[in-house]
Parts: C-alpha cells; sequence; structure tokens
C-alpha cells in the first residue's frame, strides 16, 4: 500500500486551504524510526502519541498521556496515520476543522523496535502491531526507555482500544505525562495558552 492510500484518511478530514496541518509527501524516512507526542487541546485535552512505521506515523489518542508508573496502563485510542512531517507540527487547527484546537510538541526523538517472538526472534515492528502488541525503547527529550503498546479490544464493532505502558524495574527513565496546560513544548518552550495567544494575534 502507498503512502497515499496509508494517508486517504488523514487527507479525507482536512481542508488543507484552512488548516497549516501538513499535507504530507515529501520527507523520507530517515536511518532511525521517530515518535513524536503532542499534546491537543481540541474538543476533549489528550496526548497524541505517533511512531514512525514506514513512511507513515501511526497514532495514537492517549487521553492521560504516557504513564509514568509501570502498574499504571493508559487507554490509547487509534486514530487515523499521519504524514512524516506532522512531527514538526505546532500551532492553532482553525475551528470547525477536524480536531479543532492547539497542538504543541510536548516531545519527539528516535525509538528502537524491541519486538520479538516466543523463540525471541525480531519480529518486523509493523507485523508486531498487527498482531496486537509491540515493545519499542524512546530516546526522547523527556521520555527513555522501554514501553508497549498492547491491543485489547479487537475493534470489531468499530471501537479498536489499546494499552500504553512502560517496563518495570527502572528500564524506562524520564517523566510521565505533565499538566497538560502547565507542559512546554519541546519545539518552542511555550504553552499551549501562549501557542493559542500567537495566533490569535495573527
Amino acid at each position: 500500500m502507498g503512502e497515499e492510500d496509508r494517508l486517504r484518511d488523514y487527507h479525507g478530514k482536512r481542508d488543507f486551504a484552512r488548516t497549516g496541518e501538513p499535507r504530507g509527501g515529501g520527507a523520507e524516512p530517515g536511518d532511525r524510526p521517530r515518535f513524536v507526542v503532542q499534546i491537543h487541546d481540541a474538543r476533549r485535552m489528550h496526548f497524541d502519541f505517533r511512531l514512525q512505521v514506514g513512511d507513515v506515523l501511526k497514532s495514537w489518542a492517549v487521553p492521560k498521556g504516557p504513564p509514568e508508573d509501570p502498574r499504571d496502563k493508559r487507554l490509547a485510542v487509534p486514530t487515523e496515520d499521519h504524514p512524516l512531517e506532522y512531527e514538526e507540527f505546532e500551532g492553532v487547527i482553525p475551528p470547525g476543522e477536524y480536531g479543532g484546537g492547539t497542538v504543541i510538541i510536548w516531545d519527539h526523538g528516535t525509538y528502537e523496535p524491541l519486538s520479538r517472538d516466543r523463540q525471541g526472534r525480531p519480529i518486523d515492528f509493523a507485523e508486531s502491531l498487527e498482531r496486537g502488541h509491540a515493545t519499542f525503547r524512546l530516546h526522547g527529550s523527556k521520555l527513555r526507555g522501554e514501553y508497549a503498546l498492547t491491543r485489547f479490544r479487537s475493534g470489531d464493532d468499530g471501537e479498536e482500544a489499546w494499552l500504553l505502558v512502560r517496563a518495570a524495574k527502572g528500564r524506562a527513565r524520564g517523566r510521565g505525562a505533565p499538566d497538560p496546560r502547565r507542559a512546554r513544548s519541546v519545539r518552542s518552550g511555550r504553552t499551549l495558552a501562549q501557542i493559542a495567544a500567537e495566533h490569535a494575534g495573527d
């Protein structure tokens, strides 16, 4: 499946004459896969957790953000694939547009796929997601160490859901999710309110 096919849902939900979100198609995958965590002050405040898989960003909405405590399992609801350029998106999606609201980049970096089969052999990361369980190590400014995504509801009724957890025994280090209204962008150092005010003055 080509990138255009994978981004069909993404394109179909957006009017690029109104939103500043990237259309995609111009970025090349790097040597190491990327990740980004954005805070999105939309109809409901949430964190968007995105992992580069091939030439798109696989995406999940995580209402409470990445966990700090390994015992804390966070709901992660899959959303449409996003273009690689979305890793750099920060700004305001206009009211009336899909996902209307303010977005900041809370963390970004690279990750290492860690998924293995029962014999301990590496599994292709896209395949591990299809199977419903993927492990990986994040190398971000705020999130570092091992995490996992596990599907617990198949989505036969259209409501697929996953859990995002972090590894136990200190293997994952760094911060958990902050108070989103106090959080600052790793890219610009600004808060959601500062980004919104800046765009209101444009």
